[in-house]
């Protein structure tokens, strides 16, 4: 047993099968050939149809759920084919019904969300077209961010905010009548991080440098660290929902109070978080087979909601970190944070942190699809993802168990066969050993040295007993893989854009919704995975078999990324969302309507 799988099991409890060392895959048995295994470690390998040649029978159909996933039927198509094939439809759809006019984008902003635009719409509208904004009326998660603060006395929003300015660690930025800047005014930072982290804030409200002076008067604080913290209740915050939908106000004094603690007060009461809390267990580290059957990404928002997949409760730094989680707040609080789960009310600015035009990847050795080399998953990461003391459950949060999936020797995989196209059954999976697909199929590891770990607890320690510790890759280095995986950090993950601009394929999961997410469509323009992880092999199968599709869906996010990330969308998204907020946060919000 290798001293990584005996540190394993020292730290989940729970027996490994002895660790299969295999370097490359030199003698191979039909049945894996059929599988679709590679017959050498970076080389690709042929998709084959293992079916018998029997009278073809109608393909059945996959079964979606409202959790965002699609349960993989043995009698359909392989999923990934259908799911590609959905999402073009989907995007080609959502750019060709874009508003090409002022009125259109007023008619459809009244059609969505049931109200008039904020006053500076047209204004708004000006720049958009100057600056060639694609997609005018796909600003959904704006929506998301601030609707349940319609449902709060705008007098009650003014006095929490009057008290956040006073909260530890945040930054406070304000634009008055009389000015035309929306600069920092206080702040209450520890000394030794000030300039850091003030610099974070400033450079967000550097993208409103051209236009900040069309901003009506507001004042906003900013949380300048990774994560979120304002929990929500779910009561509180479906009240204030149900009192926007009405066109009515919640006083705070009339809002319930806040009994218990625990991730879960975000969640609806017949949610599965709620009903199966006593069941949540963390997700298992030593095997990927399950008696369950497959499942893929359908919906990449939906399957981030831990309400609905509670399993992420024990899976994800996020929660993990806080174990059964912290008390929620007694009201919505305006702050605004540089991410949210789906269990927070932390409002999302746009965050231009890793933002590149794509040059500079390009100058540092990014090379065509046709003329990269390995065809593994890349990645290098930090130990990353919650702080790892002694009595924390770290071993089971997202980075841990990424690298454990990828690079684990001993145990079985379940993988679907890939058949050459859609017109025949996937069949069943079919179990594999993890010593053969991962030295071939993954090139994952942790670089540099453990970090956000108790050195004097022995974690940091732990941390390098149990993993390798490879030296970081250069940009050329990391330009040689066609797929690329991403994932979330201490928060979301900054590397998304420089990703998506390389001319790789990358694999994403994330719990976090980003301000583009609206704007994005999975399966067009990135891979969609699951924070379990269980439908990672099958995705790089699929997609080491299908080279022309991985290609595709690359050279769509490189364009997507030139296209619809471009600094003036930055910069449209952040002045739309505080043409909205000071809407809100006005004590006379009828008067911050546009109107023709």
């Amino acid at each position: 047993m290798t001293r990584m799988h005996q540190n394993l099991t020292k730290l989940i409890s729970c027996r490994s099968a002895s660790a299969v060392f295999v370097a490359c895959i030199v003698v191979i048995t039909l049945r894996t050939f059929l599988l679709g295994l590679p017959q050498t470690c970076i080389e690709g390998f042929s998709a084959v149809d293992f079916r018998p040649h029997a009278e073809a029978q109608p393909l059945q159909e996959h079964t979606y759920t409202p959790g965002g996933l699609l349960i993989v039927n043995p009698n359909g198509p392989h999923p990934i084919f259908e799911l590609m094939r959905n999402a073009e439809t989907a995007w080609e759809a959502k750019v060709a019904r874009a508003s090409r006019t002022l009125d259109e984008a007023v008619a459809e902003y009244k059609r969505r969300y049931k109200r008039l635009p904020p006053r500076g719409f047209d204004k708004w509208w000006d720049y958009v077209v100057k600056h060639d904004v694609q997609l005018p009326d796909e600003y959904d998660e704006i929506y998301h961010d601030l609707e349940p603060f319609w449902g709060i006395d705008p007098h009650d929003l003014a006095n929490t905010q009057e008290e956040l300015e006073h909260h530890k660690e945040t930054v406070t930025a304000c634009k008055t009548p009389s000015s035309a800047r929306l600069e920092i005014v206080s702040e209450t930072l520890p000394e030794d991080r000030r300039v850091e982290l003030q610099g974070t804030i400033e450079n967000i409200l550097g993208l409103l440098k051209d236009v900040q002076h069309e901003l009506p008067p507001l004042r906003i604080t900013f949380s300048p660290y990774d994560n979120p913290s304002m929990l929500s209740d779910w009561r509180i915050k479906n009240m204030t929902l149900e009192a926007a939908a009405k066109g009515t106000t919640i006083k705070r004094s009339e809002l319930p109070d806040i009994q218990e603690a625990g991730w879960i007060q975000a969640c609806p009461p017949d949610s599965p978080a709620r009903l199966h809390r006593a069941s949540l267990r963390p997700l298992s580290m030593t095997t990927n087979i399950s008696s369950a059957p497959k499942t893929f990404v359908a919906s990449h928002r939906a399957t981030m909601d831990p309400c609905t997949h509670p399993s992420l409760l024990t899976s994800h730094g996020q929660f993990l970190s806080h174990n059964a989680g912290p008390f929620p707040q007694r009201t919505l609080v305006p702050r605004f944070s540089l991410c949210a789960s789906l269990l927070h009310h932390d409002i999302r600015p746009v965050v231009p942190y890793g933002w590149t035009s794509g040059a500079d990847a390009e100058a540092e050795g990014d090379v065509p699809w046709d003329m990269k080399v390995d065809g593994r998953l890349g990645w290098r990461g930090s130990t990353t993802g919650m702080y790892a003391s002694p009595s924390s459950a770290w071993v089971h949060s997202h980075r841990m168990r990424f690298v454990m999936a990828t690079s684990r020797l001993a145990g079985n995989v379940s993988v679907l066969g890939v058949p050459r196209d859609g017109s025949v059954p996937v069949g069943v999976p079919e179990k594999v050993r993890m010593g053969a697909v991962n030295p071939a199929w993954m090139d994952v590891a942790f670089a540099g040295e453990a970090v956000g770990c108790d050195a004097d607890g022995g974690t940091c320690e732990e941390m390098e007993e149990l993993w390798e510790f490879r030296r970081w890759q250069s940009r050329r280095e990391e330009g040689r893989y066609k797929f690329i995986f991403d994932v979330d950090g201490n928060g979301w993950s900054g590397r998304f854009k420089r990703l998506v601009t390389s001319n790789a394929l990358i694999f994403k999961a994330t719990i976090y919704p980003e301000w583009f997410s609206s704007r994005i469509e999975p399966w067009v323009h990135y891979v969609p995975i699951q924070v379990s992880y269980t439908d990672l092999h099958d995705a790089v199968a699929f997609f080491r078999t299908h080279d022309a599709l991985a290609a595709k869906i690359a050279a769509a996010g490189k364009e997507w990324s030139q296209r619809f990330w471009k600094k003036e969308d930055m910069t449209a998204y952040l002045y739309r969302l505080l043409l909205e907020y000071a809407r809100i946060a006005s004590l006379n919000r009828e008067s911050m309507n546009y109107e023709r």
